[in-house]
């Protein structure tokens, strides 16, 4: 078939792939210009259920491109504890005269949002569309869809990835075994605004205010998420009311659980004229919550440049200019994970960690340089 030309073809219709579009369009690049594909239609997109953590950075990022507000819980402090040790610190908005410190939303709520302003824009909707085969030549990318069809762009740019997708499985480095469970709790006493990042002896425990309840990312050693996810529910109950405690009373209900291998891909590929950003550049632990942050931030400086510049010199300065919040945010949440999933429970070094917490709560440019790393990152 014919082929269609375009000057940046993004693969990856979630929160990152669609803000690239609507920040490139913002800037001045033409949007017929740019290709947004998917293999999910925008309907089984926005029928995805998953919890997302939103920082503040982020949130900016979204009112930028005409994407705010989308339903959501407010984040108005974060206690991070370490369970059965001295230590903790809580991170509040009012510290840093900010509405919130970040924000809980639907995966679907949000690419329903982005979905729908990058729709407005003009720009290339081809979803359903599976990627079969690229490959690059000395002045384009040819894209080989699974239906025969062929497009052609200058810039590719690689916006689909992590522990979700069976392409990023396979990237996956697994140093450590953690498996994630999630789902959605309900307790008696919950506090309004606060999120939790519990550390338990197996790895973080986070629990994020949700619909009056909570989104829960509980990480442990294989077995034992096996074991927790076949539990009746009052027994599940019990053993995460053991492993949090009681700040926000007992627990009352649990939505199914799901469960996800973790590890960590950060080693972003990219050609000449091929780029990776988001998830598929960096899946992280989803300790601390910067996976998609860390993405959101990577769209805004690729914009500015190929704002600019829709040569491959663009892709060597995006991989410059990203190197430091990559690397800091990369070390952040692998270290931690390795941390738990490595050590005993109470250990020499996970005991640190509680030490380090009460340390930090009570010396503040160190909480701040935190704060300020987890809601803004560097862009």
């Amino acid at each position: 078939m014919t082929a269609s030309g375009y000057d940046i073809a993004i693969c990856g219709a979630g929160p990152v792939g669609l803000t690239l579009a609507l920040l490139l369009v913002r800037r001045g690049v033409a949007a017929e210009r740019i290709a947004l594909i998917d293999a999910k239609s925008a309907e089984q997109a926005a029928a995805d259920p998953r919890s997302i953590a939103l920082s503040y950075g982020s949130r900016q990022i979204l009112e930028d491109v005409g994407c705010w507000p989308v339903a959501s819980d407010p984040i108005h402090q974060i206690h991070v504890s370490r369970r059965g040790h001295f230590g903790r610190t809580l991170i509040d908005r009012d510290t840093y005269g900010l509405p919130a410190l970040g924000h809980v939303v639907r995966y679907g709520a949000l690419v329903s949002a982005l979905g729908t302003a990058a729709g407005k824009t003009g720009v290339a909707m081809l979803r359903p569309m599976q990627v079969s085969s690229s490959m690059e030549h000395a002045d384009e990318v040819e894209l080989q869809f699974a239906d025969g069809r062929t497009i052609t762009a200058g810039i590719m740019v690689q916006a689909e990835g992590g522990v979700f997708s069976e392409q990023a499985a396979k990237a996956v480095r697994r140093d450590y075994e953690q498996t994630a469970l999630i789902a959605h709790v309900s307790s008696d006493a919950p506090i309004a605004h606060r999120a939790f990042e519990r550390f338990t002896d197996e790895g973080p425990l986070a629990l994020l205010p949700q619909e009056g309840g909570y989104a829960m990312v509980w990480c442990m050693r294989p077995e034992t998420a096996s074991r927790l996810q076949a539990l009746p529910e009052q027994s599940f109950l019990a053993e995460l009311g053991n492993a949090f405690g009681t700040r926000v009373g007992n627990f009352t209900k649990v939505s199914p659980r799901a469960a996800y291998p973790l590890g960590l891909n950060a080693n972003p590929a990219a050609t000449a004229r091929t780029v990776a950003i988001g998830n598929a550049a960096q899946t992280l632990h989803p300790v601390a919550g910067q996976g998609l942050n860390l993405g959101m931030r990577d769209a805004v400086v690729l914009a500015r440049l190929l704002a600019a510049d829709l040569s491959s010199s663009a892709l060597q300065r995006f991989a410059a200019e990203r190197h430091a919040d990559r690397s800091l945010t990369i070390r952040l949440t692998d270290t931690m994970a390795r941390l738990f999933a490595n050590t005993g429970g109470g250990s020499f070094s996970q005991g640190v960690l509680g030490l380090s917490l009460g340390l930090l709560d009570l010396v503040d440019p160190a909480k701040k340089l935190l704060a300020d790393q987890m809601m803004f990152g560097r862009r």
